[in-house]
């Protein structure tokens, strides 16, 4: 049975710090590109970083370029979202998902799991 679970997220200042992770079981983690997407209140789902197989990453949200770092640890499962310099503005539940297929995509569909999501709220 694969698991896919958040952790990490809070509240925390504007200008502040997090570092959110997911943690995986039950799938080869190094077969999987992984993804951050997140959901603000009255919004839409949007995609903000994404790490392939081979460990290229790609931003899809300009507004976190400069500020927010993916990574992954494949001998720990993990994948990891550095945010630095928060803006009330990442508030938002933030889900991290596994795609099989190679490389990144936008297309949530393509994602074959996903975790319950972690909240961070960034005060002003």
């Amino acid at each position: 049975q694969v698991q896919v679970l958040e952790s990490g997220g809070g509240l925390v200042q504007a200008g502040g710090s997090l570092r959110l992770s997911c943690t995986t079981s039950g799938l080869t983690f190094g077969d999987y590109a992984m993804v951050w997407f997140r959901q603000a209140p009255g919004k839409e789902r949007e995609g903000v970083l994404c790490i392939n197989q081979s460990g290229g990453s790609i931003v899809y949200a300009d507004s976190v370029k400069g500020r927010f770092t993916i990574s992954r640890d494949n001998a720990k499962n993990t994948l990891y979202l550095q945010m630095n310099l928060l803006k009330p503005e990442d508030t938002a539940m933030y889900y991290c998902a596994a795609r099989r297929s190679w490389g990144c995509s936008l297309f949530e569909r393509s994602y074959d799991y996903w975790g319950q999501g972690t909240q961070v709220t960034v005060s002003s």
